[in-house]
């Protein structure tokens, strides 16, 4: 099976498919800060083209963290981040916030932040369920009109919320959990593909469980690739919509996860390890 290596975005930002999530990269020393920097940038440097990264992740430290490593950014990187989401000092730590004028300041401060005019991918972390979607994509729809979005996307939706926001704006991406383990999304993975929305799946590996899987590592020896690489070229295969973005913290793993697109699956391997998820 040989998977299409790229993905139009929107329809217009081409990207490599297999991208990279900065969830991780939270330094809390200067030599953290330094590894962090390090991988990011050997990410861009090994061919990436989609770094994903939002507010949340730091509370903008992250946005910085990707600047300071990759601005000036090269031609035809997408940064793509979320808002949606404030800080709260009790509770679960956070709260929605999908107010339109908070929409707008948290867009105002991740450019600022990651040293942008514009957005190119903006994605919605959370559906805020006490404010009417049309307002809050109707915000986003208005930062797009002046410039500085690109596209916007999605994250955590059901197929009917994503078939709602699509009555309001065009949306370019879809973000949820999704791996060969966990499938709980496929009918937002199926409307994405009919619709040519891409989708990004976060978690695209099952952390802890992928190499104890007796079929997963059959199919990677037979191979000659890790189990890691499998699940993530089983990814690739499943859909060519699916962009995954794994995320680490080190260049081995990343350059691990790197090598998965050119990993190629046969159609009996593909259909054993699908029957194998099926069994979870």
């Amino acid at each position: 099976m040989t998977e299409p290596t790229t993905f139009p975005i929107g329809g217009e930002l081409e990207v490599r498919r297999l991208g990279y999530g900065a969830m991780h990269l939270r330094p809390e020393t200067a030599e953290a800060r330094a590894d962090c920097l390090a991988v990011v940038r050997r990410a861009v440097g090994l061919g990436v083209t989609l770094v994903d990264t939002a507010h949340m992740y730091g509370w903008g430290a992250n946005e910085d963290l990707l600047a300071e490593a990759l601005h000036p950014y090269p031609q035809g990187l997408v940064i793509a981040t979320k808002v949606g989401i404030r800080r709260t000092a009790s509770g679960e730590g956070w709260r929605h916030a999908g107010e339109p004028g908070d929409l707008r300041a948290q867009v105002d401060e991740a450019l600022r932040r990651l040293r942008l005019d514009r957005i190119e991918l903006l994605q919605l972390h959370r559906l805020d369920p006490g404010v009417p979607l049309a307002d809050q994509l109707g915000a986003l729809r208005d930062l797009r009109d002046e410039g500085k979005v690109g596209h916007i996307g999605l994250s955590e939706v059901t197929d009917a919320e994503l078939a709602e926001a699509r009555g309001i704006v065009d949306i370019a991406s879809v973000q949820n959990r999704y791996n060969l383990l966990d499938r709980e999304h496929e009918p937002v993975l199926r409307a994405c593909e009919a619709a040519g929305i891409a989708f990004l799946p976060w978690r695209p590996v099952a952390a802890g469980t992928t190499g104890t899987r007796s079929e997963i590592a059959a199919v990677a020896k037979e191979v000659g690739a890790t189990a890691t690489q499998v699940v993530l070229a089983w990814l690739l295969a499943r859909s060519p919509v699916i962009l995954p973005i794994p995320g680490t913290t080190s260049i081995t793993h990343l350059e691990e996860n790197l090598g998965a697109d050119a990993v190629h699956l046969t159609r009996e391997q593909y259909d054993r390890l699908d029957r194998a998820a099926g069994s979870v």
